[in-house]
């Protein structure tokens, strides 16, 4: 994968983000919509997210050292897993600050403008995340993915305000004018419940890949493979091992021959290594591949 490529993006990601942010936090505290400021300050904590993943990327396309000898591809579920957990707690935040303001009687804004910030960062945003997602499906990059996630949430945040300001400045001409004050904390408070859960799914993903769960597919595309290659080369039986850190996959695949097997040498098993690497797919970089024979299956 080009890393060079994926470091450039997420520079780019930043630098957006973080005028996004400052923007809105500044704009949330000129009209006093806690919303706004909220929707700043989830683009802020994203910003140092995307910075967190930039080093990880700068990381995993150098080599392994003496310390990280299988390279540094740990780091990335344990960033997605990072950035999970700093927004939920981001969102628990304004859930209980948005219910403070509801029991406080709420506050007037001026939704006007709040709508217009909103369908402006909205427009923004969503094109960022069509941007990276299409950057991420060619580069096959799990951090432009979770950038991408990110930028849908704060896109659909921003939607979520626009509408519900729209909503709120008819309601203030209205004989439910009462009830305005209490839109900005309720739209805060409805928001950061739903947004709580958007981060779940980087959390589940990258916990599964740090406590090394075998991945559902990787494994039965081994397995399928490996059944293959038993047939064709008449071995007695195989085990197989997989998992997945971050974009890389290690496989480790211990097979069982008949004791008279291999005796045209090294260059067989090598033979058969190379059609089993070839079967699984292109080799490189981000796929630690071991294969190893034996005619004692109690070694395996």
């Amino acid at each position: 994968m080009d890393t060079t490529r994926e470091q450039q993006l997420l520079r780019i990601s930043i630098g957006v983000t973080l005028l996004v942010g400052l923007a809105g936090i500044a704009f949330g505290l000129w009209i006093r919509s806690q919303s706004i400021v909220f929707d700043g300050f989830y683009s802020v904590v994203d910003v140092a997210m995307t910075a967190v993943a930039l080093i990880v990327s700068k990381l995993v396309s150098r080599e392994g050292s003496r310390r990280f000898q299988f390279g540094y591809w740990h780091l990335e579920p344990i960033v997605a897993a990072f950035n999970g957990i700093v927004l939920s707690l981001a969102c628990a935040y304004a859930f209980i600050d948005a219910t403070r303001g509801l029991l406080g009687g709420g506050h007037l804004i001026d939704f006007g403008p709040g709508a217009f910030y909103a369908l402006v960062t909205s427009i923004v945003s969503l094109g960022m995340c069509v941007f990276m997602r299409r950057r991420a499906r060619e580069l096959d990059s799990e951090l432009l993915r979770i950038d991408s996630r990110g930028w849908l949430v704060g896109g659909a945040l921003s939607i979520a305000l626009a509408v519900s300001f729209l909503a709120a400045s008819l309601l203030s001409g209205s004989r439910f004018a009462g009830l305005a004050p209490y839109a900005d904390p309720f739209v805060l408070a409805v928001l950061s419940f739903a947004l709580v859960f958007v981060p779940a799914r980087s959390i589940a993903q990258a916990v599964r890949e740090i406590m090394q769960v075998a991945p559902a597919d990787l494994d039965a595309e081994v397995r399928r493979i490996m059944t293959e290659t038993m047939t064709r080369y008449g071995f007695l039986t195989y085990s197989s091992y997989v998992i997945k850190a971050g974009r890389a996959r290690f496989i480790e695949i211990h097979i069982v021959t008949p004791p008279d097997f291999g005796q045209s040498g090294v260059a067989e098993l090598d033979a058969i290594r190379q059609d089993i690497g070839d079967r699984l797919g292109e080799a490189g970089p981000q796929r630690w591949l071991t294969i190893a024979f034996t005619a004692r299956p109690e070694w395996i």
